[in-house]
């Protein structure tokens, strides 16, 4: 393989983080291996950055940081203009990265984060081919389970709509998708969306992964024996997370009264699901543990004998790879991200026609892996052996640079 020079763009890019940050450092730190690497990133990501590579030097890489006006970063204090802040930091990138190109002279140009297929990325300009993601969020939740939602999440979820549609309006959002060489999407969703805007080369593709290291210490937890049937979710408590529909799948199952069922996160649905589980009269089973830290939520999950992820839209879903990578079988809605992650092997994917039909289809997995102990078995197998061979960032990275090879040749 021989060496490309490669232009990253990763606004969000920091060491030691999941979510956004863990994407773009993750993809950086594996492509390094393979070729000669610049990373535009944002300014407030360079205290991780430096205090990581004067730990853990990574040859070959370059990171260039920019920003917007002074006046953008002071507006976007606290995130509060997070969008038009990133909007703004693209424009910025691309004069950096454009005189960067006549010194320097690219071979190659990839978007990376943000994962978001509604904002333009202007170095799809440059005179190179240019990657564009994975992005995402073409992903909706579909509108039989909206009538479910709080006044404030049917809100959110009309916003949504319009500030994605809005997006798809701009003539640079157009211009991104035409001017890709390779277009990649987390899910189908946006897959179909980037073809509409003009890309003619799509793939779809999930854009997480994880460390060998986080394989390895997550495959520890697949040791230990879970004695007490135990289901567990976990993320924020936001009404597209659709944890009240696991909750009222759990209480149609009728499990044992000693099954229990926890909740590990925070946010504004917290009350909603307190007066649910009382109303199911479930509340001796069901456990709130609020927001908790990597290392507790891992040791959380090793006492569980599945997670249970009933997402109404979502373009990622880490913490499905990291259950897998920890033996527990996967419970999750045929939508997104985590329908790309999970497989019949490795878990349950239920159909979403209907809220009833969901709640039915959930209640039916949770029953089926709290009475077949050879299957949990078989599936926690199967789910390590995946992301070992498909969501690993070793492999992930490797693939990558052998794209690039492809394109350029």
């Amino acid at each position: 393989m021989s060496s490309l020079k490669v232009l990253i763009s990763a606004y969000a890019c920091r060491p030691g983080e999941g979510s956004e940050p863990g994407v773009g450092w993750n993809i950086v730190r594996e492509l390094v291996k393979y070729h000669k690497v610049w990373v535009l990133t944002r300014e407030n990501n360079r205290p991780g950055i430096e205090a990581e590579l004067k730990k853990n030097p990574l040859p070959g890489i370059e990171f260039i940081y920019c920003e917007p006006s002074a006046l953008v970063q002071k507006l976007n204090r606290n995130q509060r203009l997070v969008y038009l802040h990133y909007y703004l930091w693209q424009i910025s990138a691309y004069f950096i990265s454009r005189k960067l190109h006549q010194q320097i002279g690219f071979d190659l140009v990839h978007h990376v984060t943000y994962v978001r297929y509604a904002a333009p990325s202007f170095l799809a300009l440059l005179p190179i081919p240019f990657v564009w993601g994975p992005v995402g969020g073409g992903e909706v939740a579909p509108l039989a389970f909206r009538k479910d939602f709080s006044s404030s999440g049917k809100r959110y979820e009309m916003i949504r709509d319009i500030v994605r549609n809005i997006g798809e309006l701009d003539p640079f959002v157009r211009l991104t998708a035409q001017r890709s060489i390779l277009a990649r999407a987390t899910t189908e969703d946006t897959a179909q969306r980037l073809r509409k805007l003009g890309a003619t080369q799509v793939e779809v593709i999930s854009q997480l992964g994880l460390s060998q290291e986080e394989i390895t210490q997550l495959g520890e937890a697949a040791q230990i024996e879970r004695n007490l049937i135990r289901f567990v979710s976990i993320g924020r408590l936001l009404h597209w997370k659709g944890f009240h529909l696991g909750l009222q799948a759990f209480a149609q199952a009728n499990l044992p009264k000693n099954t229990e069922y926890w909740i590990i996160g925070d946010g504004s649905e917290i009350q909603r699901l307190e007066t649910l589980v009382e109303t199911l009269g479930i509340q001796t089973q069901v456990k709130f543990w609020n927001k908790l830290s990597r290392q507790d939520t891992l040791d959380k999950l090793k006492q569980c004998v599945a997670l249970v992820h009933p997402s109404l839209h979502e373009s990622g879903g880490l913490v499905c790879l990291e259950a897998m990578a920890a033996g527990c079988p996967v419970i999750c809605l045929n939508l997104g991200g985590p329908a790309l992650q999970v497989t019949e092997e490795t878990g349950f994917k239920i159909s979403a026609e209907t809220p009833e039909q969901a709640i039915e289809g959930l209640a039916s997995a949770m029953k089926t892996l709290a009475e077949n102990s050879e299957l949990r078995m078989q599936m926690a197998k199967a789910g390590q052996e995946r992301v070992q061979k498909e969501f690993s960032w070793d492999i992930k990275g490797q693939k990558l640079a052998q794209l690039y090879e492809e394109i350029i040749s």
